[in-house]
C-alpha cells in the first residue's frame, strides 16, 4: 500500500466542495457509472508518440479510454502495455477490438471500428467474438452490439455512448441548418490548410457561433457527456474570458484554420459518423492491422480498476505513463486519492520514467499541494518532477485535437 503522509492544509478537501460542486459530482458520478463515455479516445497519439519515444523496454501505463492509444502505442513495440480504466465499459470496448483484431479479416474488421457499422456484426459477435470476451463484455455487448448494426438513417456506432450522443446531436443541429451542414462538408474535403481557412472565415464561422450553440456548450449535462466533470469547466471558465464556449470556439478555430483536416480523424468521426482509408486511427490501416493481428496486440492487457488499485497491485515496473485528464478532477473530488495515486506512480517506476498529461490547466495548481515521500522524507512533488514546457508548448501546436489548455511531460527521478 502507498505510505501515508499528511495532507497539506491548502490542499481542497471533500468537506469544502459547494453544494453545486456535490450535486454537479453526483450527476458525473451517475453517468460516467452507468455509461460508455468515450467511443474514440479523445487525445492525440501522434503528439504522444513523440513526447514518450516509446521502445522495446518499456512498460506503459495508459488509461483506457476507448482503447484506440493503447493499440496505437502497441505499434512502437514496447514490452507490455497495461490498459487501465475504472469504467468496465471502457474496458469492454477495448476487449472487443482486441477480439476483432485475433478473429476478423480486416475488412471486416474496417467496416465495424472504422464504417462504425457492419450488417451481419450479430454473427460476427456471436460466431467469433463473444467467446473471447470477459462476463461484463459479454453482458455489455450482448446488449448493445445493435449499435453496430442500425439501419444507416440511425448512425453508425460514434453516434452511440455518451460522447456519440452529443455527436448525434450535432448532426441532427446541421439537418436543421443545411447552409452550415454543406459549409462543413465543404471545409472537410478542402484541398489544403488555405482553402479550409477561407471556408471557415466566410462561410462556417458566421452561422455556427450562434446563442443556441453557444448556449448548449455552456450547459454542465453536455460536458458531463462529453466527460468533462464541473472541476475542469470552472477552470476553463477561469482562464477563458469567454467561458466554456469560448474555449472550444477557439479550439475549433485553430483546428480548421491551422491545421490540416485531412488527416485529422478525430473531428471528422464525429462529423461524418465514421472514419474513412485516409483519414483513421493507426490500428485502422491495413499494414497496422496485419502487425496487431501477428502478435502486438498481445502485449496489451487490460484492467478495469483504478490506476492506485492496478499499482498497488503489479510489481512490473512501468516506464512511461500516460494519465490523460483524470487528475483534474481528482483534485477537486479525490484529493487524498490523487496523492496515493502518486505515491504508487513514484514506488513503481523505473528510475527516470517518463509522464504525460492533459488537463484543462495551462499550470495545474494542485501538483503544488501535493507531497509523496521519497528517500525517507516528504517531498512535494514538484520539486521531484522535470518537467519539459517549452517541447510540450511545442507539440500542442501539432495537436490534432486541441481542446486542453495544458499538455504536460514530466520525467521522475532517475
Amino acid at each position: 500500500m502507498a505510505h501515508a503522509v499528511a495532507l497539506p492544509e491548502n490542499i481542497l478537501k471533500p468537506d469544502d466542495l459547494t453544494l453545486l460542486d456535490r450535486i454537479d459530482q453526483k450527476v458525473f458520478d451517475a453517468i460516467y457509472s452507468r455509461s460508455l463515455v468515450y467511443n474514440t479516445c479523445w487525445e492525440d497519439p501522434a503528439v504522444d508518440r513523440q513526447a514518450l519515444a516509446i521502445g522495446p523496454e518499456d512498460t506503459v501505463l495508459v488509461i483506457t479510454s476507448a482503447g484506440c492509444n493503447a493499440l496505437d502505442y502497441a505499434l512502437c513495440e514496447p514490452r507490455r502495455v497495461h490498459a487501465v480504466d475504472a469504467n468496465p465499459r471502457q474496458t469492454a470496448l477495448l476487449e472487443l477490438k482486441l477480439a476483432a483484431i485475433r478473429h476478423l479479416d480486416f475488412d471486416d474488421f474496417f467496416q465495424v471500428f472504422g464504417r462504425g457499422r457492419h450488417l451481419r456484426f450479430d454473427q460476427l459477435y456471436r460466431d467469433a467474438l463473444r467467446a473471447d470476451l470477459s462476463p461484463f463484455a459479454q453482458s455489455f455487448w450482448d446488449r448493445n452490439g445493435n449499435w453496430f448494426q442500425h439501419a444507416e438513417e440511425l448512425g453508425s456506432f460514434y453516434y452511440h455512448g455518451l460522447s456519440g450522443v452529443v455527436a448525434r446531436g450535432l448532426r441532427g443541429y446541421l439537418k436543421v441548418r443545411p447552409t452550415l451542414g454543406r459549409a462543413i462538408r465543404d471545409l472537410i474535403d478542402a484541398p489544403n490548410v488555405e482553402e479550409q481557412r477561407h471556408i471557415y472565415d466566410a462561410r462556417v464561422r458566421p452561422e455556427l457561433w450562434t446563442w443556441p450553440m453557444n448556449w448548449m456548450l455552456g450547459r454542465q449535462l453536455t460536458m458531463s457527456m462529453l466527460g468533462v466533470p464541473h472541476p475542469q469547466r470552472k477552470e476553463v471558465q477561469a482562464q477563458h474570458s469567454g467561458g466554456v464556449a469560448g474555449h472550444v470556439r477557439q479550439a475549433i478555430e485553430y483546428v480548421f484554420r491551422h491545421l490540416p483536416v485531412a488527416n485529422n480523424y478525430f473531428w471528422q468521426v464525429y462529423l461524418r459518423g465514421h472514419y474513412s482509408a485516409r483519414c483513421c486511427p493507426e490500428y485502422l490501416k491495413r499494414e497496422n492491422f496485419v502487425r496487431l493481428k501477428a502478435g502486438l496486440s498481445d502485449r496489451i492487457v487490460p484492467h478495469t480498476c483504478t490506476v492506485t488499485e492496478f499499482l498497488d497491485a503489479t510489481r512490473e515496473r512501468i516506464s512511461k505513463y500516460v494519465l490523460l485528464d483524470h487528475m483534474d478532477w481528482m483534485s477537486s473530488y479525490h484529493p487524498q486519492a490523487l496523492r496515493e495515486e502518486w505515491q504508487l506512480i513514484f514506488e513503481r517506476a523505473v528510475p527516470g520514467a517518463r509522464l504525460i498529461f492533459r488537463s484543462a490547466h495551462a499550470k495545474p495548481r494542485y501538483l503544488d499541494r501535493i507531497e509523496v515521500r521519497h528517500d525517507e522524507r516528504a517531498v512535494a512533488l514538484p520539486g521531484l518532477l522535470r518537467f519539459h514546457d517549452e517541447w510540450a508548448r511545442e507539440l500542442t501546436r501539432q495537436d490534432r485535437v486541441h481542446t486542453y489548455a495544458g499538455f504536460h511531460i514530466a520525467d521522475l527521478p532517475a
